[in-house]
Formats: C-alpha cells, sequence, structure tokens
C-alpha cells in the first residue's frame, strides 16, 4: 500500500511536471510569436521615422501650393515703437510705394519690416502699427508677444514663416538701425547662388558673458566651457542670410531647436552641425563714415554699415540720411543688376 502511494504521487507530480513544461512551452512560443511581431512594428516604425527624417533634410519638403518665387526676402527687425528708425530707412535706401512693388515682380527682392505684437492686443502700439501698415504695405506680422528677451523666438519664427510665403534663393535678416545697400547685398549673394547650404554674414567670436549686470549676459554660459571661453564662430545679428535650404530646416525643426540668450549665437547653434557653407563677409562689417565712405571712394563699397559700439548705427535717427549720402551706392545699382 505503501508502495502504490508512493508510486502514484511520483506519477502524478510526473504529470503536473509534463503539464508544466508544456505551459512553459507555449509561453515560450507564445513570446517568440511575440517578439517576431514587435520586431515587424520596429522595421515599421523605423521606415515611417526615415520617410520623415528625409522630409525634414533641407530642400526635401514639398509644398501643396505655387510659392511666388524671389531671389531673396529681407525682413528688417523692428519694434512696435520703433516707428522713427522706419522712416529713416523709408526715406533712405529702402524703396516704398510702387517702387517696392516693382523691386518684387522685376528683381524678385522682397523687403518687410518684421514685428509682432504687444502683450495686451488692440493697445495704442498695435493700433499704431495697423495704421502704419494701412499707408505702407511693408510690414510682414507675426503672431509673436514683442520684447528684447523674445528676439531668438522672433527670429526662428520669421524664417519658420518666410518660408510658407515665398520660394526664395536666400533670406536675411536685418537690423532697423543700420544701413544697407541692396544692390551689392544682391550681387553679393549671387555669387553663391548655386551653393545649396550658405550662411552668409559679418563672423565674429566673441566672449560668452557669465555677469549678469552685463547687456548681452548668457545664462547658460556653462554649456560653452570654463569661464573666459569664446562662442563659436557665428554672424553678428546686425545682418546675415541663409540659404532656402536652411531656412526651410529651421522652420521643420522650429520646435526643438534651443534659443540662447542671444539671437545671433542662436542662429549660428542651429546650424553649427550641418553641412554648411559660412561665408565671412567683411562688406557686411563696415564701420560708418569715414570707414564706409573711404571704401565707397576706393570703389569698394559696403553691403552695411554700422557702428558696433552701438550695435548699429548710433542715434540712427538722426544719422541715417549722412550714411546714406556719404557710402550709399547709386540709386540705379540695384536695377542694373541682372540675375
Amino acid at each position: 500500500m505503501v508502495y502504490d502511494s508512493d508510486h502514484n504521487k511520483r506519477v502524478l507530480a510526473e504529470d503536473k511536471f509534463g503539464e508544466f513544461m508544456g505551459e512553459v512551452k507555449k509561453t515560450r512560443q507564445a513570446i517568440q510569436s511575440l517578439d517576431r511581431k514587435i520586431s515587424a512594428v520596429d522595421v515599421k516604425l523605423t521606415e515611417t521615422q526615415n520617410r520623415q527624417v528625409e522630409a525634414q533634410i533641407p530642400g526635401e519638403r514639398e509644398t501643396t501650393h505655387t510659392l511666388q518665387k524671389a531671389f531673396i526676402v529681407i525682413g528688417i527687425n523692428t519694434a512696435l515703437s520703433s516707428q522713427k528708425r522706419r522712416y529713416s530707412l523709408r526715406e533712405t535706401w529702402m524703396p516704398q510705394g510702387g517702387k517696392l512693388k516693382k523691386l518684387e515682380k522685376e528683381k524678385g527682392i522682397i523687403i518687410r519690416f518684421v514685428v509682432g505684437h504687444s502683450s495686451t492686443p488692440g493697445s495704442a502700439l498695435d493700433k499704431s502699427i495697423d495704421a502704419e501698415e494701412e499707408e505702407h504695405r511693408d510690414f510682414l506680422r507675426l503672431n509673436h508677444v514683442e520684447g528684447y528677451h523674445e528676439l531668438s523666438t522672433k527670429t526662428r519664427l520669421y524664417f519658420s514663416t518666410v518660408v510658407t510665403l515665398w520660394d526664395a534663393d536666400f533670406y536675411a535678416k536685418v537690423d532697423d538701425d543700420i544701413h544697407l545697400n541692396l544692390g551689392t547685398l544682391v550681387a553679393t549673394l549671387a555669387r553663391y547662388q548655386s551653393k545649396p547650404r550658405v550662411y552668409i554674414g559679418c563672423m565674429k567670436s566673441g566672449h560668452v558673458l557669465s555677469d549678469r549686470v552685463r547687456k548681452y549676459h548668457e545664462p547658460e554660459f556653462w554649456k560653452f566651457g570654463d569661464e573666459g571661453n569664446k562662442y563659436f564662430r557665428h554672424a553678428t545679428g546686425q545682418i546675415y542670410a541663409i540659404s532656402r535650404d536652411l531656412a526651410t530646416y529651421i522652420s521643420n525643426n522650429a520646435p526643438i531647436l534651443h534659443r540662447y540668450a542671444n539671437e545671433d549665437v542662436s542662429l549660428g547653434s542651429w546650424l553649427i552641425g550641418l553641412e554648411v557653407e559660412q561665408v565671412h563677409e567683411p562688406s557686411m562689417c563696415c564701420g560708418t563714415p569715414p570707414d564706409c565712405e573711404r571704401k565707397k571712394q576706393a570703389g569698394n563699397v559696403c553691403v552695411a554699415s554700422f557702428d558696433r559700439s552701438c550695435s548699429g548705427v548710433c542715434k540712427s535717427v538722426d544719422r541715417m540720411k549722412d550714411v546714406h549720402t556719404s557710402c550709399g551706392e547709386a540709386d540705379t545699382a540695384v536695377w542694373n543688376i541682372h540675375l
């Protein structure tokens, strides 16, 4: 009886063990089947991600409508309250009215003052811009709250916007307190028209300022290494231009492009890891008279002139006409260019 009992227990245990191993085998097979399904999903996901990445490669974006062709879009960064600066440009190097439209139609040169809105919609400043736009029709209005510490955001939004409005070879950003020679700018950029990814301007590499009391203080100074280090080489913010592919890249990747305190540093950081031809153009670095005047007399008309000490033409509202008289190109220069 004892033998039969032990025997039955062993048989029962073996049966249970066999059942257990059978379940293990089924589980293993289920896991293997699930692994194969996950692998298939991974392959499809990778293919989808690759297509998305390819769609974001500069120059590869498709549009659902035909954009207006242009050689260059020039966005003049301006503040809501800078009306006098805007008029100083309209009275010197920036065409107005019919001439502005003719420049767009015949030469593919688009010029717009770029401005957002105040933190209080419908404020007196906003209404003033509305009235100025009604009179001159030379604004590009961004859905952006204006503020000095929001310039990197504004620059990012500017490029993201203009590529959806104009199919241009180049997109430029200039400040509203510099002197610009349009014909010389266009002639300079035309030399790089066949290049796919160009970043051109007055290149510099200044010190990273960690002192909070300094005007261009960089809160994230620690990202640039030890104290005393310099920024990577980038174009000064007074004027720069990038080619279509780079503007498209910024537009496609805007949500994940980091913004530093200084907008020119931000732009440089967005482009530094790409296959980009970075061009230092000395004619974009000219000072105001007597510097630009001497160069003009020597036959080297400047693209842009400004005072480094003021990050623009010092007292530009009062001095822009004098700078234009001394350093401006011939009135026919931009009209005589054949692209």
